[in-house]
This record gives structure tokens, C-alpha cells and sequence, in this order.
């Protein structure tokens, strides 16, 4: 059985770029030890581990503060789309350079 990153995602993105607009699918994890990327999530999304709690909305501006640094943007360019009470999230990061999208593939696939 294969198991490539590609052949993973083949059947939905789990992100998209265009036009400076980052749109990612997100498997987030509240309550974890640490906050950080933690890889791939049944291929679909990409995990997010959030050391916050799912608590007063504090594990979703977690996410969010954890997503303006990793892009390297301010916190009002980042918002949920979709998923606000749910640990599957849609989010847009907006003013990403393609130079950042590209470094954070990376840091994904590592």
C-alpha cells in the first residue's frame, strides 16, 4: 500500500493559494501539550494542535494567533470560515507572500 503525501490529498486539498489568499483545512486539536503543526489528518486536512482549551473561544484565536505568526501577517488577516465550534476548520489567511505559502508547505511536509 502506498502512502505518498500526493496520493493522500489527491482526493480534496487540504489548502489553496491564489491571489495572496491562503485557504486552509484544519483538523484542530484544543488542549494539547503545545501549540505547532502535527501533520496530516486522514489526508483530508492538516492537524493543528492548540495548547488552549476549547473554552470561552479560547482554542479558535489560539489557532488564530498561532496561524498570523506561522504566516507571518497580522491576526486580522486570518479568520475561520467555517468549523467555529467544530475541530474541522476552513480558514483564510489573507496577505500571505508566495514566498511564506511556499515555507509553509514545508514546514507541513516535514
Amino acid at each position: 500500500m502506498k502512502d505518498s503525501l500526493s496520493e493522500k490529498n489527491s482526493r480534496r486539498p487540504p489548502h489553496g493559494y491564489q491571489d495572496g489568499v491562503l485557504t486552509l483545512l484544519l483538523h484542530v486539536q484544543p488542549g494539547a501539550s503545545s501549540t505547532g503543526w502535527s501533520g496530516w489528518h486522514g489526508g483530508q486536512s492538516i492537524k493543528l494542535r492548540v495548547a488552549a482549551r476549547a473554552v470561552d473561544d479560547a482554542a479558535n484565536q489560539a489557532c488564530i494567533k498561532f496561524l498570523a505568526r506561522a504566516a507571518g501577517v497580522p491576526r486580522s488577516s486570518v479568520s475561520i470560515t467555517r468549523g467555529l465550534r467544530s475541530r474541522e476548520k476552513t480558514v483564510k489567511i489573507e496577505n500571505v507572500t508566495p514566498e511564506r505559502y511556499q515555507a509553509l508547505i514545508r514546514e507541513w511536509t516535514d
